[in-house]
């Protein structure tokens, strides 16, 4: 038996719950996994609220993260008592997902946790962490530089943005925070933001091109912001965007595109080749403080994952919620 947070959509309507499920529950896969941890991304929190068309089928446990040990295992890249960390692969969304103790997956999903990261601080970074150092690593290979200029970083308080600061200020970049939470501005200062804007000034409708002012930016927003982002990214700039957290529209012109010669680069985690997986991985264990990303958590046990969904797409969570789903 085992506990996970299962959503169904029937004639009573959408709700999820925490039941306690027998092991047959388990889906088809090649890894079983005893989940120690998992976390809540906004796509979590849409999932378990209903609020985004999230969930493909049902009954389904949320949950696109999770990191635990192998307890058996039919796929030659593991074995039982192996440390594994999953992200993405739309697991939670068509397969069950994390938010519960046990879970059976695709073995060609999972990577090894990389060394000297333990299962809590793998789901301290999640998807979210995850996704940031892939935007990092897509400003590096688009050739910015820290001699360059500010590196703008949208919803910086959330997940992605928190841990996109705390990297791109230790590899030397100057990081611009922008944030719609003025009570959050040290905590930003103090994961390594040399300064902290108000969204406002993204926010609203701009001017096809504005002052050259960023050298990159990573963009969780969307949206206006998007737009604005891009036409005040300098000559030769690299925009790296990954979130629509206000909206997925991008009202924009070219302008920034063919007078500019900026680079709006997509950045997609959830079906990111192994290989991009891996050196994400590996870059967050060198690249990422530690003590930076303790600052970003907040632990919460399995039976509160689901008020604080809610709580999460009001912009009320700052950081990365992380989810004990054995407490």
């Amino acid at each position: 038996m085992y506990k996970a947070i299962v959503i169904n959509k029937d004639e009573s309507g959408y709700r999820a719950n925490l039941q306690t499920l027998d092991e047959s529950a388990l889906p088809e896969g090649d890894v079983t996994v005893k989940v120690d941890y998992s976390c809540l991304n906004y796509k979590d929190g849409l999932a378990i609220t209903g609020k985004g068309p999230v969930v493909r089928k049902f009954p389904m446990t949320p949950g696109i993260d999770l990191a635990g040990s192998v307890v058996s295992s039919e796929h030659p890249a593991f074995a039982v008592g192996d440390a594994v960390v999953l992200n993405g692969w739309g697991v939670g969304e068509g397969h069950p997902g994390g938010l519960a103790q046990m879970a059976r997956l695709k073995g060609d999903w999972l990577i090894p946790l990389p060394a000297g990261v333990t299962p809590r601080q793998a789901m301290a970074v999640g998807t979210a962490g995850y996704t940031a150092m892939l935007c990092v690593l897509g400003l590096e290979k688009s050739g910015v530089t820290p001699d360059q200029g500010e590196i703008l970083v949208t919803g910086a308080a959330g997940g992605v943005g928190s841990v996109a600061v705390a990297i791109l200020a230790r590899l030397g970049y100057t990081v611009v925070a922008s944030s719609g939470r003025p009570e959050e501005t040290d905590y930003l200062k103090t994961l390594g933001a040399a300064e902290v804007m108000d969204r406002k000034l993204l926010s609203e409708p701009g001017k096809p091109l504005a002052r050259e002012r960023w050298a990159g930016a990573v963009d969780t927003v969307g949206g206006h912001t998007l737009a604005n982002v891009c036409a005040s990214t300098k000559y030769l700039g690299t925009v790296t965007a990954c979130g629509l957290a206000g909206g997925a529209d991008l009202p924009a012109t070219v302008m920034p595109f063919i007078l500019r010669g900026v680079t709006l680069k997509g950045i997609d985690s959830v079906m990111a080749p192994k290989a991009a997986r891996l050196e994400a991985w590996e870059r967050i264990g060198v690249d990422l403080d530690m003590d930076k990303l303790e600052l970003m958590v907040n632990e919460i046990g399995l039976d509160e994952a689901i008020e604080t969904a809610g709580r999460l797409l009001e912009g009320k969570v700052r950081g990365r919620t992380i989810v004990n789903v054995n407490r």
